[in-house]
């Protein structure tokens, strides 16, 4: 069974919030509306209108069109920098290891003379 197009949108904002470990709210204080009108558009009593979806992926820093794709599209399309850090990433954060960390200084010994 194929998703709807607003069920993309819903699946794709929850991806959205989840990668980037923003709550309703969040996202509501970003848009300019209540956690509430989040939350109906979320569970599908109300609509992302057109220009509720351009202001999301402005948000996430995404194309509207990922944003409509679905969930996949729209996290593959978010920014690394957008991603929340959770876990082996956040100690690598925390010691300077992992991908993006800058390398670990060369320290020569110098032998007494």
């Amino acid at each position: 069974m194929r998703m709807t197009l607003a069920d993309r949108v819903r699946a794709a904002v929850a991806a959205l919030m989840h990668a980037t470990g923003q709550s309703q709210t969040d996202l509501a204080g970003a848009l300019g509306v209540s956690q509430a009108q989040v939350s109906r558009r979320q569970s599908g009593t109300a609509a992302w209108s057109l220009d509720d979806c351009e202001a999301v992926a402005a948000h996430f820093g995404i194309d509207v069109l990922d944003l409509m794709a679905g969930p996949t599209r729209a996290f593959e399309s978010l920014p690394e920098a957008r991603h929340r850090v959770t876990g082996r990433r956040a100690a690598e954060a925390g010691r300077g290891t992992g991908p993006g960390a800058a390398p670990a200084p060369v320290v020569r010994e110098v032998a007494a003379r």
